[in-house]
């Protein structure tokens, strides 16, 4: 609801929100997933939502999404070779060799063993079939990607590993990064800027360090120092949050007395 943000080249937005925010809609509106009902999206200058479904198909390479299961992103069917191949064939990046050879150095760059790529999904663990997600990705060197809490269903021994994965990876290619979680830790990780996101709305947008370290919006500095997941949904009443206006939340005992600018 009047949401409005920009991502400079290379640089990572975390957006962080109690469950059912509007983090997941926000994310898939950006690429199409979901049409929008108004508003513009504007990647490299083209606006995305103007494309007919022709011009956006052949504009989808330059921004992809990872999603949270990745076994359930991939064809189950499909060998690892398929899978990281499939975009390349479709979009037809190259000869058969031009694409073999891609999909072999794909492999390296996300850290799996060659030995894999005859594998199905289902023979792979939660954290591998994530990285083929990535590898499969990078196929199609996007400008823009959406990162919906790509880790929060694998193990936390894994769960690093696919984080610094995910930076390094975005950093060697240059892409500018939305990352959606409810984990301020891993937030704080990932991003240069960070957005936080109240019932639909951005309420405070900024340097993660300024934001997550001097928030300015009530609900952010209950957010940022309450105990346990932002996954609750009833974490807004738990926060002590007082709609006093459309949009405009304030702490119980601030409410009539307004809040803070939400940006800076």
């Amino acid at each position: 609801d009047d949401v409005s943000f920009q991502i400079e080249g290379g640089e990572t937005l975390g957006l962080v929100g109690e469950s059912g925010c509007g983090k997941t809609t926000l994310g898939r509106s950006i690429l199409r997933l979901i049409e929008p009902d108004e508003g513009r999206v504007v990647v490299s200058g083209t606006d995305v939502t103007a494309l007919s479904r022709k011009d956006l198909r052949r504009f989808r390479p330059r921004m992809q999404m990872i999603f949270q299961d990745a076994y359930a992103s991939l064809n189950p069917r499909m060998r690892v070779s398929e899978s990281i191949s499939e975009p390349l064939n479709i979009h037809r990046m190259g000869s058969r060799a031009d694409i073999d050879r891609r999909v072999r150095e794909l492999i390296d760059e996300v850290g799996l063993n060659e030995e894999l790529l005859n594998r199905r999904p289902y023979e792979l663990s939660g954290g591998q079939n994530q990285r083929v997600v990535l590898a499969r990705i990078l196929a199609l060197k996007p400008e823009f990607i959406v990162a919906d809490e790509p880790t929060s269903a694998l193990d936390v021994s894994v769960q690093a590993q696919i984080l610094n994965l995910i930076r390094d990876l975005g950093q060697e290619y240059d892409m500018s990064c939305l990352y959606i979680s409810h984990d301020l830790g891993v937030i704080r990780a990932m991003s240069n800027r960070v957005a936080v996101m109240l019932e639909g709305r951005i309420v405070e947008i900024g340097r993660a360090t300024d934001v997550l370290d001097r928030p300015c919006h009530p609900y952010t500095r209950r957010l940022v120092g309450a105990p346990g997941s932002l996954e609750s949904t009833s974490f807004t009443g738990a926060l002590g949050m007082v709609e006093e206006r459309p949009g405009h939340w304030v702490e119980e005992t601030a409410a009539g007395q307004g809040a803070h600018p939400p940006e800076r």
